[in-house]
This record gives C-alpha cells, sequence and structure tokens, in this order.
C-alpha cells in the first residue's frame, strides 16, 4: 500500500511523498488503494465517487484495475467517475478525445455503468459552455464529491488543465492551454497545428474539494516542476502547489520523478547521512563537492576549509581530514571517468605515457577487438547521443554492430514520403500499373489526405527511415552487414497504448544471443513510462534476465553503458564514461545526424525548445565539455557521457 513508501517529511518537502523504485510498483499500489476504497464501500453497500485523470501517467493504474476487475472480481457496479477535463473543440469520438482514451483503457473493460462516467463536453455550443460546465459541477455535488481524486502533474506544473495563472477558487471553465502544454500533445495529434488551443477542466478547488488526492508522476523530465510544486511556495502559477494545503493530498514518484527533491540531490542539507540511511560513498563524495565547486565557482582543487564548512559539510573535512585531501577524491574520480578508448586499446599498439583505460572493469576489459552493440530505440538515437563516440569505437578497431528497435514510422511526415514516392513515380522504374498506384498514393497525399495508419504508408515511412539510418552508419563506418532492424512489434500499437510482450524480448534476446557482445550501449532516457525508449530499456531488462537464466557465459563479462538522447543529459556526477571529442569528429557526427533527413526541420520536441538535432547535440555536448573544464579539468571540443550498470544491478534495477 501507499502508507509503506511514505516518506517521513524533512524541512524542504510541504506535502506528503511515497517514492517507489518504479512506475509499475508505484502504479499498482496506486491501484491498489482505489480497489480498498471500492470494496469497503460495497461492503457498506455505498456508491463511491472518483475523479480521474488522463494522459501517460494513470495507464499503468487503470491496467491494473483492469486486471483485478477480471482476475480478482472487482466490481464497478458502485462507482461514478468525473474527468478531470477534456480538449475544446473535440468530438468524442475523436482517437485523442479523453473519452476515447478512458473507453480505451478503462472504461470498455469493467462492468461500470457508462451513465455514471462523466466528463465535460468538447463539443458544447461555445455560448452555452460556461451553463455546462457549473452542471459539472454540479453534478459533482449531487453525486456527493470526489473521494479520492487521480492526478498527474503537467510540466507547466499544472493538475487538470489549470494552467499557470490558475486562482485557488477556480472551478470547471473553459481555458487556453498553454503553449508548452500544447506541444507536448503534438505528438498526438500529428503535429502543433493540429493541437487544440483550448480544453473544459475542472478547477483548482474543484479538485481540492475531493476528500482524498493522490498526484502521481513518472521521469526525469517530471523532476523539476516535482521539487517545484512540493517545495515551492504556494501560488498560482504552479497549480499543483495548492495540493501542499490539502489534509490528505499525496505526491506519488519514481525515483526519476523525485531525483530533483533536496533529499536526493543534496541530502546533506537534510542532516547527517547517516541518520537517513546513506553514506559517504565516492559517488556521493563526488556529487557533493561537485555540487560545492559550482556553488562556489570555483575549480575542484581550489575549494578550501572555509567553502566547506560555510556550505554545511564539515562532515566531508572530518572525514578526509582537509579540503586538500577531499579535493583530490572529487578530482581524480571526476578524472577517472574521462578516456579517449571507450572499448578499450590495442594492446599491440600501446606505447610508454599512453594513459589508462580506466572506466572499463568487467571480465571482458582487455578483449581487443571487442564486439559492441549499440541499441538505438529510433533509427536516429545512435548518432544523435553518441555519433562521436561510434565513430571513435569503429575507427579503433572494434567490432560494432547497431540495433534499431522500433521502425520510426510515425515520425515521418506525408509530406516527407510524398516526395519519395513522387521520385519513384517519375523515375522510370515502376511498372504502368506500379505509377498508376503511386500517382494515387501521391494524389491523396498532395490533397493533404492523412493516410498514417494504413498498412501500405507505414511500410513505405519505415523503408525511408531504415534507408536513412543506413546512410547515417555508413558515416560512421559501420556496414550494413552490422545493422539490425528489429522492428519490435509493441511499436504498432497507439503511442499511450503501447506495452512490450514476449516476442520483443525474444528478439532482442536472440540478438544477444547471436552476438554475445562484450560492451553494449543503450538509450537510458527515464521520461515518459510509456515511451518508445523506456519500453526498450525494460525489453533489455527482461532479455538480460533470460541470458541470466540460461546462465549464458558472455553475460558475466558484458559491459552495460547508457547513454542520453536529446531530452536529458547524465548530470555530471553520474558520468562514469567521458569521451572527449575533437572538432573533425563533432562535424563527422553532424554529417550523420544530417542523413536522417525527414527529421529535419519537423521533429516534435517535448517543451520550448525548437532545435534542431543536430543542433541540441552540440550544444549539450559543448556544454558537459565546458563544465568539465570549469571544474579544472582539461578543456575539450565536446564530450559524450555514459552511466555505467553491472548486469547483475541492471536485472534488480525496478527504476527502468
Amino acid at each position: 500500500m501507499l502508507s509503506s513508501h511514505l516518506i517521513p517529511r524533512s524541512r524542504y518537502e510541504q506535502a506528503a511523498i511515497a517514492v517507489y523504485s518504479g512506475s509499475l510498483d508505484a502504479s499498482r499500489a496506486v491501484a491498489a488503494e482505489i480497489a480498498t476504497l471500492i470494496r469497503q464501500r460495497q461492503a457498506e453497500q455505498k456508491p463511491v465517487v472518483l475523479g480521474l485523470a488522463t494522459g501517460s501517467t494513470p495507464v499503468s493504474v487503470y491496467a491494473e484495475l483492469v486486471r483485478l476487475h477480471r482476475e480478482e472480481g472487482l466490481s464497478f457496479a458502485n462507482v461514478t467517475t468525473f474527468n478531470l477535463d477534456e480538449y475544446y473543440p473535440l468530438a468524442p469520438e475523436h482517437a485523442q478525445s479523453y473519452r476515447a482514451f478512458m473507453r480505451r483503457h478503462l472504461f470498455d473493460h469493467i462492468d461500470i455503468d457508462p451513465k455514471r462516467t462523466h466528463l465535460p463536453s468538447g463539443t458544447v455550443a461555445k455560448a452555452e459552455v460556461d451553463a455546462h460546465c457549473a452542471a459539472y459541477e454540479a453534478a459533482i455535488r449531487a453525486a456527493g464529491g470526489i473521494d479520492f481524486q487521480l492526478l498527474g502533474i503537467g510540466r507547466t506544473g499544472h493538475i487538470g488543465f489549470n494552467e499557470p495563472g490558475s486562482p485557488r477558487h477556480s472551478l470547471t471553465r473553459l481555458v487556453t492551454l498553454d503553449p508548452l502544454t500544447r506541444r507536448d500533445a503534438a505528438g498526438d495529434f500529428g503535429g502543433n497545428d493540429a493541437t487544440p488551443r483550448h480544453a473544459l477542466t475542472m478547477g483548482v478547488r474543484s479538485i481540492l474539494d475531493a476528500r482524498r488526492v493522490v498526484l502521481m508522476a513518472w521521469g526525469q523530465h517530471k523532476a523539476e516542476i516535482v521539487r517545484t510544486a512540493i517545495e515551492g511556495e504556494v501560488n498560482s502559477q504552479v497549480s499543483a502547489s495548492f495540493l501542499q494545503e490539502h489534509p490528505a493530498a499525496l505526491f506519488v514518484l519514481d525515483t526519476a520523478a523525485a531525483d530533483a527533491l533536496t533529499r536526493n540531490r543534496t541530502p546533506w542539507l537534510i542532516g547527517a547521512l547517516e541518520e537517513q540511511g546513506l553514506t559517504w560513498d565516492n559517488r556521493m563524495i563526488r556529487r557533493a563537492i561537485l555540487w560545492l565547486s559550482q556553488l562556489r565557482g570555483k575549480p575542484i582543487l581550489k575549494l578550501t576549509d572555509d567553502d566547506y564548512n560555510e556550505a554545511g559539510l564539515q562532515d566531508l573535512i572530518h572525514l578526509h581530514g582537509s579540503a586538500y585531501e577531499t579535493n583530490l577524491i572529487g578530482f581524480y574520480e571526476l578524472q577517472h571517468t574521462i578516456t579517449g578508448w571507450p572499448g578499450g586499446r590495442d594492446p599491440k599498439k600501446s606505447k610508454p605515457g599512453d594513459a589508462p583505460v580506466r572506466p572499463l572493469r568487467g571480465t571482458g576489459a582487455s578483449v581487443f577487438p571487442k564486439r559492441i552493440l549499440i541499441l538505438s530505440p529510433h533509427p536516429d538515437d545512435d548518432v544523435i547521443a553518441m555519433g562521436g563516440t561510434l565513430c571513435r569505437l569503429v575507427d579503433q578497431g572494434h567490432e560494432v554492430h547497431i540495433a534499431y528497435g522500433v521502425s520510426g514510422a510515425s515520425a515521418v511526415s506525408d509530406e516527407a514520403v510524398w516526395r519519395l514516392l513522387a521520385f519513384v513515380r517519375d523515375s522510370g522504374l515502376a511498372d504502368s500499373a506500379q505509377s498508376t498506384h503511386l500517382t494515387s498514393l501521391t494524389s491523396q497525399l498532395s490533397h493533404g489526405a492523412t493516410l498514417t495508419q494504413t498498412p501500405e504508408l507505414l511500410r513505405w515511412k519505415a523503408l525511408v527511415r531504415r534507408h536513412e539510418a543506413t546512410a547515417a552508419a555508413r558515416v560512421c563506418g559501420v556496414p550494413e552487414t552490422r545493422l539490425h532492424f528489429l522492428n519490435l512489434p509493441f511499436y504498432n500499437a497507439a503511442p499511450r497504448s503501447r506495452a512490450y510482450g514476449p516476442t520483443d524480448v525474444s528478439l532482442v534476446g536472440n540478438l544477444l544471443a547471436q552476438l554475445q557482445p562484450h560492451l553494449i550501449y543503450a538509450a537510458g532516457d527515464l521520461n515518459d513510462p510509456h515511451g518508445t525508449h523506456r519500453l526498450c530499456l525494460r525489453i533489455l531488462r527482461d532479455a538480460f534476465a533470460l541470458a541470466a537464466t540460461a546462465r549464458a557465459p558472455w553475460l558475466a563479462a558484458a559491459e552495460l553503458w547508457l547513454y542520453r538522447g536529446a531530452w536529458n543529459d547524465w548530470p555530471v556526477d553520474e558520468i562514469d564514461l567521458a569521451v572527449p571529442l575533437s572538432p573533425r569528429e563533432v562535424l563527422r557526427r553532424r554529417r550523420a545526424i544530417f542523413r536522417h533527413e525527414t527529421q529535419k526541420d519537423q521533429a516534435l520536441f517535448l517543451g520550448e525548445d525548437r532545435r534542431e538535432f543536430w543542433q541540441r547535440t552540440e550544444d549539450r555536448s559543448r556544454r558537459l565539455a565546458e563544465a568539465y573544464n570549469t571544474l579544472g579539468l582539461a578543456e575539450y571540443e565536446a564530450i559524450e557521457a555514459f552511466k555505467r550498470y553491472a548486469p547483475e544491478d541492471f536485472l534488480r534495477s525496478a527504476a527502468f
């Protein structure tokens, strides 16, 4: 239950928190509390009123409620529901309407009376909106008020669609969506222009009137706004902060969403580490020293005893005797992450005075050349996140394979396909029947018809992404024979409905068994819990579990390195491997990214950042190099960073 994961509040936290290692465990605990409430009311022969949310966050909660209904007999016959919001204007039959979402994920799979499920109407006439909203509030009151309100949190800090500026006394109403909220939803609607600009939403007061409120947040991209909502002042710019005033509100987080809380990023500010069950291990020491260096604006080796004492880090001085000795530990910890040989050096070419290859630790560390597998969820994540390192591994003589998890077809615009199909049509390579068919396709596309869901068009789009990936790999020196297009089946489902299965795991497991790699690089982004990156990482974890069960000998010698892509960086204190790049390698990486032509100028990003992939990549890697330099290390053009996971730790982790 949720109570078992409650964290005692520190002076920084103004709301109750429960933290779970992974979003699935957290979702099951939330579903269990809802199920307990439903059964309790059934035993009392009373109804129960649930306030429900949409979006990626509650999907696993609904999946668990459906399982409890099917397998454990949980009945929803006594349940009445009120959803938080709905896009406006939008018909309930629209695939992205919240009515369709709730039917898809919950209502159509349980025994709830459809007449007891309520959502604001996205089709009510504009002149009748105010009356409709007042009637919605009246219906909630008539039902006895909301017993349990489920919430997510938007990256503007909104609950429901209570965007920045929403007052505490607000009730159900029509609102204009924040540009950031619209951009985050644009992927579901096929672009920003097609995304509704307005929505009907329950107000802040409507939500706070619920007797129990549970806000859930998963993923690294929610960490900063979660910290603001829990530790910041209550204000209308972050409507989730109003939950600090609710006597029965609870924030339920996974470790990634809780990462920015003071207790996690700078726990020494909370109190003695020993009292928190923590220790001053090397990683914690490095984190504290890097924090202090940035706080004081000094290189690590210039920090003094006064700097440590004034920042509340006296324990570190006591532990190591002086600032000088403490500085050296942090400096060497960071210095030892840097290597120009990410896959190890050819012993035959080593010369006296060569820097050691420090980060590699596995039993296969001394093997040369190594078999290396780079797992790229989409067909471009490899070159975007680690294109320079990829080129370095190839140039240094390793056998590099790249496996692409999904086709990436959904990220190809109809306009891009029209251009390519028109070229094939006019090339003279197609016979008469094929040319006629292509003319029909291009004609429909040129008139703006949406054919994205047709199997034929998806095949064309997948083929486009495949050839772009092949062209990018050529820039890096990886031949086609070492490219593996897995086309994992989970990608075929609707984005918010995606769930992997045994076939996905088997495809990855078979590739691992075939290659038996010494080094594996995989995307470690912990954003949307139902996003492609996270699902691919879970599939890899389950494939590792199969190999461990079979006692595959290659697994013990393998090392796993996680990279991050276009949306997030590794914090410097979490970096285990830093690969410096020369200006020439930065340009080569750019050329590889440019081969993904359909992703140029139109790729949808989370948030306000409108830079192209290559710009984001170069800015990120240059910024990391500057951070290393500011801390007192050598100055590089750019750095790509990775975090190590031992296979056994990866198998035990629920964070993914």
